[in-house]
């Protein structure tokens, strides 16, 4: 059987990779995350994507790695994770009552063949006062996440609505990750996850 490995230490990554059914490996690859100039958020994904997947795959070069990379993005300024408590503070009352978009490159890849996608999500914040911000960001739920929130977690109530997929926010679209496993010739155990 085929050898399936996340190139990523991301929790929710892995709780997304475990609703598959399929054992899975852990190996966190060790890549330069920064952006190159005039580089767009999807290319960057993108790029970012791949390179975490081969560079896993190059030691597992009988293995199928997924890996991925999810930015935010607002009026064409990429926010990654927060440096500081201030820092998404300043993420969140730049994002509230607006409209951005989060960015996910998924990349899945067994030796030379790879297979690469970017998926693209407009996400709704509702007006947040400072006290509200100050709240939330206090949760240290903020804290290294893309944007400075979790919409699976506190972040959901005031999230007003989601434009594409809910999982790629996350940090995995797991639709599309399903759908290169299989060309990968991995079948996923729906009983299994079913259950």
């Amino acid at each position: 059987m085929t050898k399936l490995i996340l190139a990523s230490g991301s929790p929710r990554r892995k709780e997304f990779m475990s609703y598959l059914g399929i054992p899975f490996d852990v190996d966190i690859p060790n890549v330069d995350e920064s952006p190159v100039k005039g580089e767009s958020p999807d290319e960057l994904v993108h790029r970012l994507s791949r390179l975490k997947a081969d560079s896993v795959s190059q030691k597992h070069s009988d293995s199928v790695v997924v890996a991925a990379d999810t930015v935010v993005c607002f009026n064409g300024m990429i926010l990654g994770k927060p440096s500081s408590r201030e820092d998404a503070f300043k993420m969140i009352k730049m994002l509230q009552g607006q409209t951005h978009t989060v960015y996910t490159g998924v990349t899945v890849q067994k030796g030379s063949l790879v297979r690469s996608r970017v998926v693209s999500t407009e996400v709704v914040f509702d007006p947040l006062d400072d006290e509200f911000i100050s709240n939330y960001v206090a949760s240290g739920e903020c804290d290294d996440k893309a944007g400075a929130y979790a919409i699976q977690g506190i972040a959901s109530v005031f999230i007003s609505e989601v434009k594409g997929s809910v999982s790629s926010v996350v940090g995995l679209p797991i639709n599309e990750v399903v759908k290169f496993l299989r060309e990968f010739g991995l079948d996923i155990p729906i009983s299994k996850v079913c259950a």
